[in-house]
């Protein structure tokens, strides 16, 4: 299943002219993490609204000195933290997590992180994280059975902005002709 542009932009309003950039990538993204049915589609892109302001922030707005000398993130080198916060529209973050997602890119993200908050890297970035990078599960799975809180403390290790989440994640749902959840 691909998305349309009109699609994309209702479930991101808030993006207005910024999403042109982005939206050359985000069905061949999809395609390439087998985020091909409107669930997985409605719970990523739900997830992306969330974490990039709606394709606001390819940056993390906090300065990533909470990260410094987070071994479990590979931040072992001082100034790590800063460098290497979160990325690109699901926050890529720690130098562990830039590197490998960088060789499933095939690009040197270590060196340079800031790649992923480029329109051709970004998306697919998050696309590795989800199905892949995030050390635990394919998303893709825990969206086929709507667990959405579960992927949510997944990406944020807890639920902070669950109900934002949720907002994002039934309006997406709608859009794609799915039914509420009632959780």
């Amino acid at each position: 299943m691909l998305i349309t542009r009109e699609q994309f932009g209702r479930m991101m309003p808030n993006g207005g002219v910024r999403l042109d950039a982005h939206w050359p990538y985000i069905n061949p993204a999809l395609a390439a993490g087998r985020i091909d049915t409107p669930d997985r589609i409605a719970a990523f892109l739900a997830q992306l609204a969330h974490e990039s302001g709606e394709y606001r922030y390819m940056e993390e707005i906090a300065d990533g000195s909470a990260y410094e000398g987070r071994a479990d993130l590979g931040n072992v080198l001082p100034g790590d933290g800063p460098r290497f916060k979160g990325h690109g529209p699901i926050q890529i973050t720690g130098r562990a997590n830039h590197r490998a997602c960088g060789q499933w890119l095939g690009l040197d993200i270590e060196a340079n992180p800031l790649l992923l908050t480029e329109p051709r890297y970004g998306t697919a970035s998050a696309v590795w994280f989800w199905t892949q990078g995030n050390g635990q599960v394919d998303l893709n799975l825990l969206a086929d059975r709507g667990w959405f809180r579960a992927i949510t403390r997944i990406i944020n290790g807890g639920t902070t902005g669950l109900s934002e989440r949720r907002f994002y994640w039934d309006r997406n749902r709608g859009l794609l002709g799915l039914p509420m959840i009632n959780l």
